[in-house]
């Protein structure tokens, strides 16, 4: 179980690359002209979804190449499943839709959904909150029998390959199990308050601030009237509170007392996909009427919405994710040759002699002579050039120098 979830939550984090790898209609090829309008947009979408009712949020597009994304979070065919709103990608450039998929049924949210609770609903994230202990425990008693003491710290450290394939087994699960502990129960502990974040929640007196939570809820207090704010004015106004911000997502206001949430990005902020910066705005008379500032947070609060971007790695910016895939793939390998040692020792699999000087060196062999073979047939072709290159270039020289002054 322990193998399943890293793997899954391992190839998690390139689930976008993954899905426009798949859907290559995703990539948008940037054009000459601006971007339209998230009102025009907004109406375009509308268009092709004339029965959807509701709000939609927009979350914009972090590269020139990709495509705005809609949510509509409960609709109709979906209703009854744990998590499955609708995903729309938008053009930015055009308007254009170029895709409406239901969340589960692409192999980046499916994986996803299989990290977070096992494609079993409400009863897999428990089980995935149990693992999450189990994992801890492990970890630590895995660090307690690896522990050896001051005497035999130097020995400790050692892989040794002229022992048999076991002994080597053994080494490598001891080796990496000791340099992705402390990632592994890091992962552990916020996997743990993502499964259950009303939990740290209540500890920290964060209400409203754990991953996925949308805030309070705030309505209009204004009257209704015949000039609604726009999409594009609700940012304007949003924006002149933190004018050096990132707009992430837009979310409509539903029915006379609803009201535009604005999801920014500062600078300093570590989540990437979900900050917390929000701006409410009045649909009717354009004033904000709700403020979550992060830089305001309490440390409680603070250390709640650290939670995800710490799980995911984005808190260490784009290039830790190749260190958090490898750490996701650590409890498969780590079982892995935990069972081949197990299998070992009950007599069920026979150790073999390990030699890896011999292969490196054919190897290194192989790439000198096919080296030296190559560079040789290079030569062959390029000395007859270079030769003809020189002595057209002395020719031309001996013809400046004789030319009258």
């Amino acid at each position: 179980m322990f193998g399943l979830i890293g793997l899954s939550g391992s190839l998690s984090i390139y689930r976008e690359e993954i899905d426009s790898l798949l859907n290559p209609e995703l990539v948008i090829a940037p054009t000459q002209g601006p971007v339209l309008s998230l009102d025009k947009i907004l109406t375009q979408i509308r268009k092709a979804h004339p029965n959807r009712h509701g709000a939609w949020t927009l979350e914009l597009p972090r590269s020139e190449q990709g495509t705005i994304t809609a949510w509509f979070e409960k609709p109709r065919e979906s209703v009854d499943k744990f998590y499955a709103p609708l995903m729309v990608a938008v053009n930015p450039y055009t308007g254009e839709v170029v895709g409406s998929r239901f969340w589960g049924q692409t192999l980046g949210t499916w994986l996803l959904d299989m990290h977070t609770h096992l494609q079993l609903e409400n009863s897999g994230r428990n089980l995935v909150a149990i693992l999450a202990v189990l994992l801890s425990i492990s970890v630590a008693s895995g660090l307690y029998l690896w522990w050896p003491g001051r005497a035999r710290l130097t020995q400790a450290f050692k892989i040794r390959q002229d022992a048999g394939l076991m002994r080597f087994l053994m080494d490598l699960h001891r080796l990496l199990g000791l340099l992705s502990a402390l990632f592994l129960l890091l992962l552990a502990f916020t996997g743990f308050h993502l499964a259950y974040p009303k939990l740290l929640e209540s500890l920290t007196a964060s209400a409203g601030m754990g991953h996925g939570d949308e805030g309070p809820n705030i309505r209009s207090t204004a009257i209704p009237n015949d000039r609604p704010v726009g999409i594009a004015e609700a940012v304007l106004i949003a924006r002149g509170l933190f004018p050096s911000s990132e707009v992430r997502r837009i979310t409509t206001p539903t029915g006379d007392l609803g009201t535009y949430r604005i999801n920014l990005r500062q600078r300093q902020e570590l989540n990437q996909h979900h900050p917390f910066t929000t701006v409410w705005v009045d649909r009717w008379s354009g004033q904000i009427r709700g403020v979550n500032n992060p830089s305001q947070f309490s440390a409680g609060q603070t250390f709640t919405t650290w939670q995800w971007p710490l799980h995911t790695g984005e808190a260490f910016g784009a290039n830790s994710r190749p260190i958090w895939f490898i750490m996701g793939l650590m409890p498969l390998t780590l079982w892995l040759s935990g069972v081949c040692h197990w299998l070992s020792r009950k007599g069920l699999i026979r150790d073999r002699p390990l030699d890896l000087i011999t292969p490196l060196r054919s190897t290194s062999r192989l790439l000198w002579q096919r080296g030296f073979y190559y560079a040789n047939q290079a030569g062959r072709v390029l000395y007859p050039l270079l030769l003809a290159a020189l002595g057209s270039l002395a020719a031309w020289w001996a013809d400046v120098k004789n030319r009258p002054r």
